[in-house]
């Protein structure tokens, strides 16, 4: 009985199955000879006690009228009076549209557990004379920790030895890596990517900022409402009028049968299908297109965005640094061979920027000796017999290089976002190159086509405001926000959540899972973004081609059209229905098949909405 009320959509299409068979048999009459029981009572039993003891559960525990009571009902009076065949069909059809709302309901989140699985496990306690390794969560204010290269940082605190290199995507979503020297402040969550350092604890573990990032992110899904079927929200209503017009016709007809008709033909089947196919429709469209929808409430909450923040990196940008300009200081070093000497240098690199510049250059690179790496600052190589440093700024006046040569050419790219590499040759700056994150092609043109369907754009990035300006100038957004933690993010967005102004974010990381969580509505970028952002959004852009977004919004719209449609057309067929049973022109059975045609009617148009195509 429990899996029963618990709906569960396998166990419940084995009993449709079964239930569409008892009802063959039965309206065909072919065991009736043999069976001293009419073999409808299969589909009532399997179908209709469910619903049953739902309705139930739902007046006597819950105190709330839904509209298994109004289904309640029509199997009890097509029960009482020998209508066997009408209760089982009616039954099966309710349960049709349990499968259904249960296929659409989608997976249940589980974004918050892999929050919870990105805290590190262990930390390296230093103590006196000895290092050992103890639970994460054992770790005090004033532990001095060693964090090792790959390793997570396990709590909030700050580097009192050692340089290295942090990636803070998890965070902030800065698609370059952040530079740390003694006297930083480093977060939990966050990855050490070169070296070895110390640090120590400022915050324990239950305080740090992962931690907090978890919290909101349950609070936000508690606080998130679910979506009540709009059959549920008049439930009251059709069992009132639904009672009236059947004792009315009893009184005034003086004919019980033709009152049974009545609670028959007004149980809600088309009502209640109407969401669940046209929801499964728009599903399935959107699939083909490579977008996934989670559930049937997201899909609701879709059609209703008025406003859109996106994340920058990796979902208005790719996400990845990429050589941005390549500029000589000295005539005699073409751009080229500037290109070449610093992508030679850098090969044996492991950082991101390094790489970036390797992947970059398309000649072939110069054999190099005496290689080193400085942690957090730069590289030194022998570089066909010269020596190369590269590196940023405060590398070169340690290495006391003159930058002065750079100062004007380099300040344009710092302004434009950019992270300038420079390169030092036998002592001397040569020239330097200019990284960045790339806005993505279609980017500036799905913003305008988001602007022509009346959706405001935003831009919430944790980046810096020169970045932050770089790329909304070119995608042509004019509100943004820089600088922004996962929390204010989140904070922002429930600024707008709930509100007029239904929001919707997009982003792809770690950093992005609170504000996906906390809003109307969120889409995540499939194919780059992190599993927690996938989790909390309630969309997936398999593909991270953000140009299908303004057509996700219009089918999530056509999808809640049909929806209307299908619940407008469903009443007007009931209330004909309801007039010929009262009439005495229909009875339990032929009343049964005729207010399924509204059943048909809708899950048909519901199946056109599969025709609709994007532009």
């Amino acid at each position: 009985m429990n899996r029963w009320l618990e709906n569960e959509t396998k166990l419940t299409s084995i009993f449709a199955g079964i239930s569409i068979v008892s009802l063959i048999l039965s309206i065909t009459g072919v065991l009736k000879d043999i069976l001293s029981v009419d073999i409808a009572w299969i589909a009532i039993i399997l179908c209709g006690m469910p619903i049953l003891v739902g309705a139930i559960n739902g007046v006597v525990f819950e105190h709330d009228i839904k509209a298994d009571v109004l289904v309640a009902m029509a199997l009890i009076a097509s029960v009482v009076t020998g209508e066997y065949f009408a209760a089982g069909e009616v039954a099966l059809i309710m349960q049709i549209g349990s499968i259904l709302e249960d296929y659409t309901s989608g997976k249940a989140r589980e974004g918050i557990e892999k929050l919870i699985r990105l805290t590190p496990q262990k930390a390296h306690l230093i103590t006196t004379g000895e290092e050992k390794d103890i639970p994460s969560e054992d770790v005090k204010v004033g532990d001095r920790i060693r964090v090792l290269a790959g390793e997570t940082i396990p709590v909030d605190g700050i580097i009192v030895e050692g340089e290295t290199t942090i990636d803070q995507s998890v965070m902030t979503g800065e698609s370059i890596p952040v530079d740390k020297k003694c006297g930083d402040k480093v977060s939990s969550g966050t990855v050490n990517q070169f070296g070895t350092f110390v640090m120590k604890a400022e915050k324990e573990s239950g305080d740090s900022a992962l931690q907090r990032m978890i919290r909101l992110a349950q609070e936000a899904e508690e606080n998130k409402a679910p979506i009540v079927t709009l059959a549920d929200k008049w439930a009251t209503w059709l069992v009132v009028i639904a009672f009236a017009c059947a004792i009315g016709t009893w009184a005034f007809t003086g004919e019980f049968m033709r009152a049974v008709t009545v609670l028959v033909v007004f149980c809600p089947c088309a009502f209640i299908l109407a969401t669940p196919t046209a929801v499964l429709a728009g599903i399935g469209n959107a699939a083909k297109y490579g977008m996934i929808i989670r559930s049937g409430d997201a899909l609701e909450r879709l059609s209703k965005i008025k406003r859109v923040a996106f994340d920058k990196t990796g979902t208005l940008t790719y996400g990845k640094p990429h050589v941005a300009e390549v500029v000589t200081l000295d005539e005699d070093y073409s751009r080229t061979e500037i290109f070449r000497i610093a992508a030679s240098a850098e090969k044996r690199s492991e950082h991101p920027l390094g790489r970036a510049i390797v992947a970059g250059c398309k000649v072939d690179l110069y054999d190099i000796t005496d290689f080193k790496v400085i942690a957090g600052r730069g590289i030194k190589a022998q570089v066909i017999g010269k020596s190369v440093l590269a590196g940023k700024a405060d590398f070169m006046k340690s290495e006391r290089v003159d930058l002065s040569i750079a100062t004007n050419q380099v300040s344009t790219f710092l302004n434009n976002g950019a992270t300038v590499i420079y390169l030092a040759i036998n002592g001397k700056m040569r020239g330097f190159i200019a990284l960045a994150d790339i806005i993505r092609e279609d980017a500036a043109a799905t913003i305008k086509k988001l602007v022509e369907h009346g959706v405001t754009p935003m831009l919430l990035t944790g980046d810096n405001e020169q970045a932050a300006g770089a790329i909304s100038q070119k995608a042509g957004i004019k509100d943004v926000r820089a600088n922004l933690l996962p929390e204010e993010k989140m904070e922002i967005i429930g600024d707008y959540a709930g509100s007029k102004e239904p929001i919707c974010m997009i982003g792809d990381g770690v950093n992005d899972a609170l504000a996906l969580t906390a809003a109307d509505a969120g889409i995540a970028m499939g194919g780059i973004g992190s599993d927690i952002a996938i989790e909390s959004a309630d969309a997936v852009l398999v593909s991270d081609d953000i140009k299908r977004i303004p057509y996700l919004l219009s089918l999530t719209k056509k999808a809640m059209q049909k929806v209307k449609t299908n619940i407008i057309m469903s009443m007007m067929i009931n209330i004909t229905a309801v007039i010929l049973s009262a009439t005495g022109i229909l009875t339990p059975v032929t009343g049964a098949l005729w207010h399924n045609f509204g059943s048909v009617f809708v899950v048909v148009n519901a199946a056109l909405l599969l025709r609709y195509k994007d532009e």
